[in-house]
């Protein structure tokens, strides 16, 4: 990316806005562009500034966020990522964003460290889940009854079949697999004994067969398909 990550604050609560700007201000990477305190002044504000990233409340007047990412999304001049910012007492809202097209999830709760990682991680297409969340949101959206998903050996990974134009290989089928168990890249690299930089090739290989904005999206995509 060139040049610093531009970031649109969006809450309805200007003190945590002003929070998540002295956070995120003090980075040289990252740049706030804008705020909004509502779901409308976020989609007009997404299309006048067109920030990398967008942290998005969902509970806020006029329009709620849920509402906003989904218009947000369906824009093709905007290439936005967006990170639902919550506190997590509904679950509906988080299942109905993911939906609507959002990224990733961050508890309010977070420490500024995680708030920094959220914004780059999703910059780089990454997409990402607050560790207390994960599980919950990727077991909402598996075929069977939500349970814990256990991470496969490489013997016993069973491979998806998958109805695309261009299936997964085997290898491919196997990181869709550990991503479905919130595995990063390097845990992925260490599980099936190869470099971050081919995990990276793969995961950009899976997301363009699904059609998948980012990981986040792909591993929904694949629970809600059966796939993983």
């Amino acid at each position: 990316m060139n040049g610093p990550i531009r970031v649109l604050l969006v809450d309805d609560h200007a003190l945590l806005r002003a929070g998540f700007r002295t956070i995120l201000d003090t980075q040289p990477d990252i740049t706030v562009v804008g705020e909004a305190s509502s779901g409308a002044e976020a989609v007009a504000q997404a299309s006048a500034l067109r920030p990398d990233v967008i942290t998005m409340d969902v509970q806020m007047p006029d329009m709620d966020g849920i509402e906003a990412t989904r218009r947000i999304v369906a824009d093709p001049e905007i290439t936005a990522a967006i990170a639902i910012v919550t506190t997590f007492d509904r679950d509906d809202y988080l299942y109905q964003a993911l939906d609507a097209g959002a990224s990733g999830f961050l508890l309010k709760n977070a420490g500024a460290e995680d708030l920094i990682a959220a914004v780059r991680a999703l910059a780089a297409g990454d997409g990402m889940l607050a560790p207390e969340v994960t599980r919950r949101v990727l077991a909402r959206f598996a075929a069977a009854p939500a349970q814990p998903i256990a991470a496969p050996s490489i013997e016993s990974a069973a491979i998806p079949k998958l109805t695309l134009a261009e299936p997964l290989t085997e290898r491919e089928a196997e990181v869709l697999t550990l991503l479905a168990d919130a595995r990063s890249n390097s845990e992925i690299a260490r599980a099936l004994f190869i470099g971050e930089a081919t995990v990276k090739t793969h995961v950009s290989r899976i997301l363009q067969k699904l059609g998948a904005r980012d990981r986040v999206q792909a591993v929904v995509l694949a629970h809600r398909m059966g796939l993983a």
